[in-house]
């Protein structure tokens, strides 16, 4: 039903496109205060604006400010996902985040503490395993800089995403296909590669790509099974905010001046990108199959999308 209740709306094929531009200039908007502010630091440090790289960049502004002025972007363009569903395609809310009645905010906080408490664990345990790879980072004012930051904007990062690829774009290529698996595919292979130009790629090499699409299929499998974003909202927010108050390391996405430092270099192999997709997110599906209840499996997630004898809800 999380798909099929997009038939209730406005669903015509260049519907999307216009809304998915929308939504680029919504992003692209949100990255006018970074651009300007990096292209002033590039350009007091003497840098070669024409040939700067991504390496060049970092240690440029503030991290605090320059997490900040990252998250922006994505804020705006969770902004314009919202105001595409709204205007262009007369959706509600409810309706692009779940097919029940109303949002279920208890499976968003399992799903957050559930993962939160499980990251955080193995971080730990890492340091205790491995203290010689981690520095204590820990400044009080700078820390709670970033706690605020982190926690109003790095939910509105992660929602963004799951809104963009589990919602708008499941939604919208399973009605325009009348299927799920396409869906399914596309939006987790698109996640993957989105991910491409992370400066965890350019240190560990495009084997981590394995990595980012296994994390897309595992979050549109838990929303396809469980009838809505909850569950992948849960735990992309905890993924992503846990891990930036925790720890952070020089060659990540996000540099933040959390708890822990990890100073060792990456030396991530294939075995254990392949274990977190073919281990760590089966178990996590089958914990929430087993807490939810979950059945149908082949139909929810390879199934026919179709109108037929659909009610509407809204």
């Amino acid at each position: 039903m999380y798909i099929k209740q997009a038939f209730n709306f406005n669903h015509d094929w260049w519907l999307y496109i216009a809304g998915l531009a929308i939504i680029v200039i919504a992003v692209v908007l949100g990255q006018i205060p970074y651009t300007i502010i990096l292209i002033a630091k590039a350009t007091e440090a003497g840098l070669d604006l024409q040939n700067l790289n991504l390496s060049q960049t970092m240690g440029l502004i503030d991290s605090n400010l320059n997490l900040f002025l990252m998250l922006l972007s994505f804020a705006a363009g969770f902004l314009g996902v919202f105001f595409v569903a709204k205007t262009l395609h007369r959706q509600s809310i409810r309706s692009l985040t779940t097919s029940r009645l109303k949002i279920d905010w208890r499976r968003f906080w399992f799903a957050f503490l559930f993962w939160g408490i499980i990251s955080s664990g193995l971080v730990l345990v890492d340091h205790y395993l491995s203290p010689e790879n981690y520095v204590f980072n820990f400044k009080l004012v700078p820390f709670l800089i970033l706690a605020a930051i982190a926690i109003l904007l790095v939910p509105l990062q992660t929602s963004f995403e799951e809104y963009l690829f589990r919602g708008y774009l499941m939604q919208g290529i399973g009605v325009l296909c009348r299927n799920r698996w396409v869906p399914l595919i596309f939006t987790s292979v698109l996640f993957g590669l989105l991910h491409i130009a992370n400066p965890e790629i350019e240190k560990i090499g495009y084997v981590l790509l394995v990595h980012y699409i296994g994390t897309g299929f595992f979050l549109g499998i838990i929303t396809l099974m469980d009838e809505g974003l909850e569950l992948a909202l849960g735990f992309h927010a905890a993924n992503n905010l846990f891990t930036a108050l925790l720890v952070t390391a020089d060659w990540t996405a996000f540099q933040t001046n959390s708890v822990l430092r990890d100073v060792s270099d990456p030396d991530i192999g294939s075995t254990e990108i392949f274990a977190s997709v073919l281990i760590i997110y089966p178990i996590l599906i089958f914990v929430f199959a087993k807490v939810y209840k979950w059945n149908n499996w082949k139909d929810k997630l390879t199934g026919p999308v179709t109108n037929n004898e659909f009610l509407k809800t809204n």
